[in-house]
């Protein structure tokens, strides 16, 4: 009998390596799902964020922030690494690949800094991405 991948929101601080690693395993499940809806129910109704140079506040601007990501990133998809975590409080480093309209290739790698309240919410994402062109073949991620 297998038992389904715990949802971010079942994962709540304060945070044991076991259940560190669980969160960012399905945050990373999530994200791979490419759908907004579902992934902003990770997130407080006011949550905040940094993504890049665009800072956002609440579910709502999430969901359109996801949607414009993956209107440009096509064919996306991501690994998360934990780096280091605290009572409420995770640290990530992640790449993910992606190709634009045009066929081109990227590899963007990143940081993020996740802050969550007592139900299991993140209420603070803060995430550095930078970009690099890639090859088809030289895709590693799949």
């Amino acid at each position: 009998m297998t038992t389904a991948a715990p949802k971010p929101t079942d994962i709540k601080p304060p945070f044991t390596l076991e259940t560190a690693l669980a969160k960012v395993k399905a945050a990373e499940n999530a994200w791979n799902s490419r759908d907004p809806e579902r992934i902003a129910l990770a997130y407080t109704e006011n949550s905040e964020w940094r993504n890049r140079s665009e800072f956002v506040n609440g579910r709502e601007e999430i969901k359109e922030l996801l949607r414009r990501k993956w209107q440009k990133e096509l064919d996306y998809k991501l690994k998360k690494e934990l780096w280091a975590f605290s009572e409420n409080r995770i640290a990530v480093r992640f790449e993910y690949e992606w190709r634009d309209a045009d066929g081109n290739w990227f590899r963007s790698y990143g940081n993020e800094n996740w802050e969550f309240d007592e139900n299991g919410l993140m209420q603070k994402r803060f995430a550095s991405i930078n970009d690099v062109s890639i090859q088809e073949s030289e895709r590693r991620i799949f």
